[in-house]
């Protein structure tokens, strides 16, 4: 989810919102928030998440770590530049460098680096740390999350230049937005790619002050180098449900969080409208029932589509999604009518009702035999699956049983396994799952999503973690080819050529079956800070577990 800055005046620009989980566990974690006029007063603002107790890691590089479950390595580590997720064809702003420039061909770019950044440890950060992040991506995929494929790294002076053996016209904000850390701490650690980095030292405006499993503090930077910073102390809390998190929003000791709430407009705005805020729009990524189809029998694409042509999209929207996230109304997953520009003729008039009848035919024709209400696969064995996700993550739980009521219809039996957030996290990654709801990439096209699902660049065998995506271990050389011919394509008619067949990839094939369109979306309060982004003033998506989230967080002031 993700994005960035608006120049360092913070001016308004048309953008969408994130997500951000918060709220406030142990009471002497938040035990000065309401005191002597509040959390603004006091300097603190406190956020959270309901992923469950958390483990001491903040390598920024990691998306298992609690720095990037949380949020807080935006607030330690900064990115070469801002981008903003809801209007990734703006132009970034500049943030640890003052200017970039690509080559038209997209194989090479150069970084002009701000002479004034410098680390929290007061050691200056220049082009040779810069230089070094590259490298150390380069050197370590594991710490690669985004997979660029870096070929040349290059330190002329106070200038990094990068580049590629095929064009980055797909990765351009990806690079852009890479966490810099300092080649002087980092060179001496024997593994990064599994360092916890416990002490972490970044460029931005916060250090990590305390740690448990519950609760992380940040404090601010006395020298940050671009100026003081109105919020002296961030409280990231880790719930281990919706419910504890809600509550938290609700009575005021959370003040920025996006947690899933069937009634939200009960459970949190009535609860002081004045201040309590929401604001859900939509990208161009989605939730989805994703597969392992390094299994069997869920290598079967034939079972695969029949599920997906009975899952209850309509109730999954209503029931599980309380209609906060926009519904998923066409089977390529693209959602509408934001994707509308790339739909496939083929699938224009498309929908995601259900056909039952269609999907027990598609079956029959693919060798699955029905009997006694039990779905046997080819081999003759009863169709089986695990459906898993974190406890307490309500809406996908929902979900979930919606998805194997549906499935029930043909005869395949289905059951719901609930796990601690980082236990699921570090098995979908490895790919030790049958099938699990989990969101996809956004970006400018639904490239990003379709990447994110069927690259076979990504694609790490069963056992190893993948970082990037594909976590379903889908292999599809036509879908991989596609994608690559997108990203390198130098005209509008070689792109859409290849956007349909991937749609028609993901029909056919259903690496995952989509469900919803994903929000980038957010609860925060207005009690005891303001300059939020709005609706009306969109300057930056603020999701607090994207980059934008440090842009946020230096645009608040204190409320009167």
């Amino acid at each position: 989810m993700s994005v960035h800055s608006r120049r360092h005046t913070l001016r308004a620009l048309s953008a969408a919102i994130a997500v951000a989980a918060l709220a406030t566990g142990c009471s002497n974690a938040n035990s000065g928030a309401n005191k002597g006029g509040g959390a603004g007063a006091s300097g603190v603002l406190t956020l959270g998440k309901p992923d469950g107790p958390q483990t001491n890691n903040s390598n920024p590089f990691l998306s298992t770590s609690a720095s990037a479950t949380l949020g807080y390595r935006h607030m330690i580590y900064e990115p070469l530049a801002m981008t903003n997720q809801i209007r990734p064809t703006d132009k970034a702003d500049p943030w640890l460098a003052t200017d970039w420039a690509w080559e038209s061909n997209f194989t090479k770019v150069t970084f002009t680096l701000d002479d004034r950044a410098k680390w929290a440890d007061g050691k200056p950060l220049t082009a040779a740390d810069v230089g070094y992040t590259f490298e150390l991506l380069k050197k370590h995929p594991a710490l690669n999350g985004n997979g660029i494929p870096f070929d040349g790294v290059a330190v002329e002076g106070e200038k990094v230049v990068l580049t590629f053996k095929e064009s980055q016209f797909v990765n351009q904000n990806k690079i852009i937005q890479t966490y810099i850390v300092p080649k002087h701490i980092w060179e001496k650690v024997e593994n990064p790619e599994t360092w916890p980095n416990r002490t972490p030292v970044g460029s931005g405006p916060y250090k990590l002050k305390t740690f448990t499993p519950q609760t992380t503090t940040l404090t601010a930077t006395p020298t940050y180098w671009k100026g003081e910073t109105k919020v002296k102390e961030l409280r990231y809390t880790a719930y281990n449900d919706n419910s504890a998190a809600t509550t938290a929003l609700a009575n005021g000791k959370v003040e920025w969080s996006f947690v899933f709430m069937p009634n939200y407009k009960q459970l949190y705005i009535a609860k002081d409208p004045e201040n309590h805020k929401l604001w859900f729009p939509s990208g161009l990524g989605i939730h989805g029932l994703w597969f392992n189809t390094a299994r069997k029998p869920f290598d079967n694409p034939a079972l695969r589509k029949a599920m997906a042509m009975v899952v209850d999209r309509k109730a999954i929207h209503i029931q599980a999604q309380a209609t906060l996230y926009p519904e998923i109304t066409n089977p390529t997953g693209i959602p509408l009518p934001a994707g509308d520009p790339f739909l496939a003729p083929e699938y224009k008039s498309a929908t995601t009702k259900p056909d039952v009848a269609g999907a027990k035919k598609l079956l029959e024709e693919a060798g699955f035999t029905l009997g006694g209400g039990v779905l046997k696969d080819p081999g003759g064995k009863p169709v089986k699956l695990t459906f898993t996700d974190p406890a307490g993550w309500n809406d996908y739980i929902t979900g979930l049983s919606i998805i194997k009521d549906s499935v029930k219809e043909l005869g395949i039996e289905a059951k719901v396994k609930t796990q601690t957030a980082e236990a699921w996290g570090n098995d979908v990654a490895t790919g030790n799952f049958d099938a699990t709801l989990h969101w996809t990439n956004s970006g400018a096209t639904p490239y990003d999503m379709y990447q994110n699902i069927m690259d076979g660049a990504i694609l790490q065998p069963v056992g190893k973690s993948s970082q990037l995506g594909n976590f379903g271990r889908f292999k599809s050389p036509e879908a991989t080819a596609a994608l690559k011919d997108y990203a390198n394509a130098t005209d509008d008619a070689t792109r859409t050529k290849a956007m349909n067949l991937l749609q028609k990839i993901m029909v056919e094939e259903a690496p995952v079956i989509p469900t919803a369109a994903a929000p980038i979306g957010a609860e925060y309060s207005t009690k005891n800070w303001v300059g939020w982004p709005t609706e009306a003033d969109p300057y930056a998506p603020p999701q607090h577990t994207q980059p934008t989230a440090l842009e946020i967080v230096l645009n608040l002031k204190p409320a009167k």
